[in-house]
């Protein structure tokens, strides 16, 4: 469990960094002065002052934060200076705030393309379709590669699993790759009493190994995959599809490493590695989507209220964006707590 921590605080790290990286280097580009960068919470650890900016590190691995010039004035009503968050132009502003969220995507993309290329992909090739099924009564065959379910573009054979594991019954329009033809088929999934979910009957994957300009292209996808699925999961989760038990916590994180560590342990050193980009490349994506939500106190809200200043051209008045953020804050925190006490009771069941 030791080395599960050390690695699942590595984890947090880069993907904390890289986040606040991106407010702190866009900010920097648009004047904004930085007044402190830094990572953990609670007591300093060390600091160092580098072009008018404090860096620091704090005792507790959770959290972090980018400081400019011009938040605290929210609060005290002091005048903001020439580079002062306040003072940039709402643009600058949009750009500054977006920044974090877009720099864990691309933190995710590096992990993709790293993934990609040592460890190769698994495409969605039809390796056998299961008797009675409804992809038999549709006439898939193997061989066939799913390119398309519904309106979305297939690549990985993680794809074609997602959208059979959390169907709700409904026909799918499947379009599949025959030879040089493409053949679309409708299927109606099959629902199971024994394992309560629906099936298309089929089993998928076929391994591709990827180098040089193919892994570029199959970072891509892996990244574009763990972004849909993280917002068709929210959809889920809202319509009740999902459960508390879905959701995990920093607790949850640390058993999701530990987990993992153990399984690919055996396989030597360099699948640990692996698995713990692929767990980065998967929270770093995560983070993009969940910091991009329209809450307040999140970056998706900021965005909202800078979306109305840019519409209205006047600023709401801080005090009132500081009651909205206060709610959020205050929302978040109750969500934390029962996500935390939430991963901690799975243990004792």
């Amino acid at each position: 469990m030791v080395v599960s921590i050390i690695f699942f605080i590595i984890i947090f790290c880069v993907i904390v960094v890289s986040h606040e990286f991106g407010h702190y280097i866009i900010g920097k580009r648009n004047g904004i002065h930085a007044q402190e960068f830094f990572i953990g919470v609670g007591p300093k650890l060390f600091s160092k002052e580098i072009d008018g900016t404090l860096f620091s590190v704090r005792l507790l691995p959770f959290g972090g934060a980018c400081i400019f010039e011009g938040m605290d004035e929210l609060e005290n009503g002091s005048e903001p200076s020439e580079h002062s968050f306040l003072n940039a132009s709402v643009w600058a502003r949009f750009a500054t705030t977006l920044a974090g969220p877009f720099f864990n995507v691309i933190l995710a993309y590096i992990m993709g393309v790293i993934l990609a290329s040592v460890c190769g992909v698994v495409v969605p090739e039809i390796q056998t379709v299961i008797e009675d099924s409804a992809a038999e009564e549709a006439g898939l065959m193997p061989g066939d590669v799913i390119v398309k379910i519904n309106s979305k573009h297939i690549h990985l054979s993680d794809e074609v699993s997602f959208s059979s594991f959390y169907s709700d019954g409904s026909p799918m329009d499947i379009t599949v790759k025959r030879g040089d033809e493409k053949i679309k088929f409708t299927i109606t999934p099959k629902y199971s009493e024994e394992d309560k979910r629906y099936y298309i009957g089929i089993t998928n994957g076929k391994y591709v190994e990827c180098k040089g300009a193919l892994s570029l292209k199959y970072g891509f996808y892996n990244v574009e995959y763990i972004l849909r699925a993280t917002v068709e999961s929210l959809r889920l989760l809202v319509r009740g599809r999902l459960s508390k038990d879905d959701l995990a916590g920093p607790v949850g994180i640390v058993k999701a490493v530990d987990d993992s560590y153990d399984y690919y342990k055996p396989y030597g050193m360099l699948a640990v590695v692996m698995s713990m980009v692929n767990i980065t490349m998967l929270l770093s994506a995560n983070l993009a989507v969940m910091n991009i939500l329209p809450l307040p106190a999140l970056d998706g809200g900021r965005l909202v209220f800078l979306i109305i200043e840019a519409i209205r051209r006047k600023p709401i008045p801080p005090e009132k964006e500081g009651y909205v953020n206060l709610a959020g804050m205050a929302f978040l925190l109750v969500v934390v707590i029962f996500v935390f006490i939430n991963d901690i009771t799975k243990f004792f069941r």
